[in-house]
């Protein structure tokens, strides 16, 4: 009978740090909600840059989810050809290659902007490669060019899939799936994660810098 009982409390216990552990680390299945649900009108951007036929806003995002798609390693690497040509990138990769596959190229708009007005920059001198690659000058060359939008996350219609947000020290993309409460998910890459899609604005509210539009 002792036996049996102790038997029976390991096992209880087993499945209660199983359960915590899943919980503590969200392993346990999310439900994710579209912009239809919450009745949200999608933004059609007028502008398509690369004239393929989908409009700057669809084709950021469906660019942006292609490279997510690629899991690239978390990593950060100084590339010769400036974007990162292997495995591995960083959460500003994800805004470079889905702004590139619509037809704008982040390196060179960044580089020619920065050594247009370095000052601005507070850097010493440019660098092309790794420049359009930092955070922190993102955030001056997001507000100096595109578009400025609300950081309230609880005004959701105006977060849409494509708008690129901007915290302290990281950046995404917005994602097409939402929170039970309506709150976007977005599409990112950083050394923590579960996935490259997470609810990043309900997560790191307070470190929101920037909500940004490009046409």
């Amino acid at each position: 009978m002792k036996k049996l009982l102790l038997a029976l409390f390991i096992t209880t216990v087993c499945i209660i740090v199983i359960v915590a552990i899943f919980f503590i680390y969200k392993y346990y299945p999310i439900k994710k909600y579209s912009s239809e649900y919450f009745n949200i009108e999608r933004y059609v951007s007028d502008v398509d840059k690369d004239e393929d036929g989908i409009d700057d806003q669809t084709d950021i995002f469906l660019n942006a989810k292609a490279y997510i798609g690629t899991k690239p390693i978390y990593k950060s690497k100084y590339y010769a050809t400036g974007y990162p040509n292997d495995e591995y990138g960083v959460c500003t990769d994800v805004v470079a290659f889905a702004l590139k596959g619509a037809g704008y190229d982040l390196m060179e708009m960044v580089d020619e902007d920065i050594r247009n007005n370095l000052s601005l920059y507070h850097l010493e001198k440019a660098d092309k490669k790794i420049d359009f690659r930092r955070v922190k000058n993102l955030k001056i060359f997001f507000e100096r060019h595109f578009i400025s939008l609300t950081t309230d996350i609880n005004d959701i219609s105006a977060w849409q899939a494509g708008d690129i947000v901007l915290f302290k020290g990281h950046v995404g993309i917005i994602s097409d799936n939402r929170t039970k409460k309506g709150i976007a998910y977005v599409l990112h890459n950083t050394s923590v994660k579960r996935d490259y899609e997470e609810n990043v604005l309900e997560q790191r509210k307070d470190e929101i810098e920037g909500h940004f539009r490009v046409s």
